[in-house]
């Protein structure tokens, strides 16, 4: 999925996310991963997250619970730690209310999953973060 998506480092939620965050240890490790990144590399690590996003509505008939959707989680949280900063289960449940409160990143998610993949995900990472034990 190329061109601008719900992810894009070079919209103007870049600039949003710098006014509510900015000051946060998440977001200085951001901009420290991102520096020295081109446009190209960071559309391409805003793809490769919408395609694991995308995965959650192949699973969307599953119980949340389920096996393979809590492993979709885990591969979602690292995904960000790796491209973009520390992903704690804390920002993690923070990330999945924010997917689903409608807007560009419900849009996006529902448009690369289907209709209420976005809401699906929420629920994921809520049962996720709620659960001890995490998927290996």
């Amino acid at each position: 999925m190329m061109g601008q998506n719900a992810f894009d480092q070079t919209s103007a939620r870049t600039a949003e996310a710098k006014a509510l965050w900015g000051n946060t240890a998440a977001y200085k490790e951001y901009e420290a991963k991102t520096a020295g990144q081109s446009p190209a590399e960071q559309q391409t690590a805003g793809d490769g997250l919408v395609q694991i996003l995308s995965v959650f509505g192949k699973y969307k008939g599953r119980d949340v619970a389920d096996p393979a959707v809590q492993q979709q989680v885990k591969a979602l949280q690292d995904y960000i730690t790796a491209h973009f900063y520390t992903c704690t289960d804390e920002i993690l449940a923070g990330l999945g209310a924010l997917y689903a409160a409608g807007g560009a990143f419900t849009e996006n998610i529902d448009r690369a999953g289907g209709a209420g993949t976005a809401q699906y995900v929420q629920r994921a990472i809520a049962q996720y973060c709620a659960s001890g034990r995490k998927p290996l």
